[in-house]
């Protein structure tokens, strides 16, 4: 070499060698068509030779050269490439594929020699992102491989679930993407690719997962409907399952499909397919047509209880005696089923005994014989689980009179007012009538009133009751004193003649007497 060469090559690796910085960091990246200036970071001297290179990897050809101020450019590269003689700076116009590579420059002064080498990548644009995936319709745990194709040069891929980075549950692989165990989630966000290079991006159209999954727990509501249900009542049973498509639900009573159900059993639905009348298990089924998985319910149960209604006591014929005859009364319903039966006699608890015989239903009870206790109000509470109803009977039985007697006072002064009360146990009520040491008195009533009492009203006092239906008779008596007259208010001498004027009376009298008896023969 001569020497001058020889002394360009020493200096350029001994550059290489010390690392100083004449070109920035590669690669320089620059798009298909475009310009790109690859810079020099050495400040360089009006007198510096400099020499651009190119390489392919194979061949090493001069682009351009500086020497003693005069810019020389190759054949190859004439009207395509440039360099600044002020500063180095080599540009490259109309870049094709073909310019891709390493580009070197030599510089060499008078007092120093520098060299440094760079990468250009030629990028084609990036365009066309598209996304294939091996099934559009996923069943959930299955797998789902994504590839996503593109044109342009030195590209990268990016996978993005919505805004998010694809991280959790896949596996990023260049422009593939494989989801392993898709999940119903995977379905609520778009996925997109985007591919670019180190100067542009592109991103592709949104693909959309359909996941079918379920269905999953089929949970009936209420869960614990009540033991008993009342008939013809706003009341129905839901079904849900977590499901897509949704799934198709269906009713089972006892293991019996219950016809044209759907998510909602109506207690209208079951009464009319003549269901619920004894106490059953209630299933839903729920079926997914895409992933033919079927799944059934916990059973609910209950069953369905008609109300009670009309009800209704019948009793005898009147008239009843005390003590003769025989009382049955009947307690029914129009509507409903009976479960429990009370009764009750006058707001008390009725209880049997030998005279009171309930029948084995306690739909009717036989009182015999009545008597006068069982005068009054009848009750029958009819109940079951759903409703309850009650009948009443108004008992009436005649007896009596008995237990009669007298009240008032056995002495009285002439002055005040006397009151005699007959009473007597009956029915019907007695009908009274009074007597004075036996003679009838007007009074009609049960009271016998003696306004301002006299000395002739002493005397033996009857009470004379009669049932009228009975015909039975009492009688009770009351003997009333009524204290003699005192005369109040005379002088010892008034009352010493009134004592001899009555001896006079009393003298004349018996000497009357025998006077006459001495002038009868």
């Amino acid at each position: 070499l001569p020497f001058k060469q020889y002394l360009l090559l020493c200096l350029i690796i001994l550059s290489i060698c010390h690392g100083q910085s004449v070109l920035p960091p590669g690669p320089v990246d620059a798009i298909l068509g475009k310009n790109v200036t690859l810079k020099v970071l050495k400040k360089t001297e009006a007198t510096d030779d400099i020499v651009w290179n190119y390489s392919d990897g194979t061949n090493l050809n001069i682009v351009a050269r500086l020497k003693a101020g005069k810019v020389l450019v190759a054949d190859l590269y004439k009207g395509r490439a440039s360099l600044n003689a002020t500063n180095g700076f080599l540009t490259l116009t109309g870049l094709t594929v073909k310019d891709s590579g390493d580009y070197s420059i030599s510089i060499l002064g008078d007092e120093q020699a520098a060299a440094g080498e760079v990468k250009l990548r030629v990028l084609q644009p990036v365009s066309g992102v598209i996304i294939t995936a091996n099934v559009t319709e996923a069943m959930e745990g299955s797998t789902v491989s994504l590839n996503c194709s593109a044109q342009g040069s030195f590209l990268e891929f990016v996978w993005t679930n919505g805004s998010s980075p694809i991280v959790v549950d896949g596996v990023q692989f260049f422009n593939r993407l494989i989801i392993k165990d898709v999940y119903r989630s995977d379905s609520s966000n778009p996925i997109f690719c985007t591919a670019r290079n180190g100067l542009q991006s592109e991103k592709s159209r949104p693909v959309t997962l359909t996941v079918f999954y379920g269905p999953d727990v089929v949970i009936i509501n209420p869960a614990k409907p009540p033991e008993f249900i009342k008939s013809k009542e706003d009341f129905n049973l839901t079904c849900s399952a977590a499901s897509k498509p949704d799934a198709v639900l269906s009713w089972y009573y006892n293991n019996q499909q219950i016809k044209n159900s759907g998510p909602v059993l109506t207690l209208k639905t079951i009464e009319e397919q003549g269901l619920g009348k004894t106490a059953g298990d209630y299933k839903c089924n729920a079926v997914n047509s895409k992933t033919t998985n079927a799944r059934n319910s916990s059973a609910v149960r209950f069953s369905v209880i008609e109300p009670l209604s009309g009800a209704q006591m019948t009793g005898p014929k009147p008239p009843l005696f005390a003590g003769n005859s025989t009382a049955n009364l009947s307690c029914q319903v129009s509507a409903g089923k009976v479960t429990e039966t009370v009764w009750l006699r006058n707001n008390e608890p009725l209880s049997a005994s030998p005279r009171v015989v309930f029948s084995s239903d306690m739909s009717s009870v036989a009182i015999n014989p009545v008597q006068k206790d069982d005068n009054g109000n009848f009750v029958c509470k009819l109940k079951n689980p759903v409703s309850e109803e009650k009948a009443e009977y108004k008992l009436e039985v005649f007896y009596g009179p008995e237990e009669a007697a007298i009240k008032g006072v056995k002495e009285v002064d002439l002055e005040g007012t006397v009151l005699l009360n007959c009473s007597a146990s009956s029915v019907p009520l007695s009908e009274f009538t009074w007597k004075l040491n036996g003679t009838a008195v007007s009074e009609k009533s049960n009271v016998l009133t003696i306004n301002k009492p006299k000395f002739e009203d002493s005397g033996t006092y009857t009470c004379e009751a009669r049932n009228p239906v009975t015909g039975k008779t009492v009688t009770f008596t009351h003997v009333l004193s009524v204290k003699a007259e005192i005369i109040d208010g005379l002088s010892d001498g008034a009352i010493a003649g009134i004592v001899i004027a009555c001896l006079l009376a009393v003298g004349i009298a018996i000497g009357l007497f025998f006077y006459c008896r001495a002038k009868v023969p």
